[in-house]
């Protein structure tokens, strides 16, 4: 099944464009650990998690600590506990499994900070703590020699406080 972006947060969704952006590397061929002759540029991703009654609230922020710009990523956001049936997602964000999502951070300037992305979802039940895991799986044809600091995992209690990563 093919979904665009905005086909938001529909059952069953398996297939994936993100705004015109196919996600090869979604399906495990991923350019960002050493294509010959690629661009580098480092990405990684800042921001917050609350978990308040099995509502989740995320906010991020894509940075390129370059050295070359990033026309387009994609970064995936995976949870620990399974994400409600319905969601609305924002603009450049699908759903691609039962506690999955991913979302374009859209052009990247070398040494720049990318627009935020901003997700409230919800989740099955009301757990009292998820992990949020984060990593890009498609980098714009650029190479990260440095996945350290894009690959992320913050665990997130019910307690209504942000939790930073």
């Amino acid at each position: 099944m093919r979904r665009s972006c905005r086909a938001r947060g529909a059952r069953g969704t398996r297939g994936l464009v993100v705004c015109g952006v196919a996600l090869a590397a979604v399906g495990g061929t991923t350019p960002l650990a050493g294509a010959a002759g690629a661009p580098e540029a480092d990405l990684s991703y800042h921001g917050t998690a609350v978990l308040r009654r099995g509502l989740l609230d995320v906010r991020l922020t894509p940075y390129d600590h370059g050295p070359a710009a990033v026309p387009d990523a994609t970064v995936r956001l995976k949870w620990s506990a399974p994400l409600a049936d319905r969601q609305r997602l924002p603009g450049g964000c699908v759903r691609t499994g039962v506690r999955e999502v991913v979302c374009r951070t859209g052009a990247l300037a070398a040494d720049g900070v990318g627009e935020r992305i901003a997700l409230v979802l919800r989740l099955r039940g009301r757990p009292q703590e998820v992990t949020l895991a984060l990593d890009t799986v498609w980098g714009g044809g650029t190479v990260d020699r440095n996945r350290a600091n894009d690959r992320q995992r913050v665990l997130v209690l019910d307690t209504g406080d942000p939790y930073s990563f």
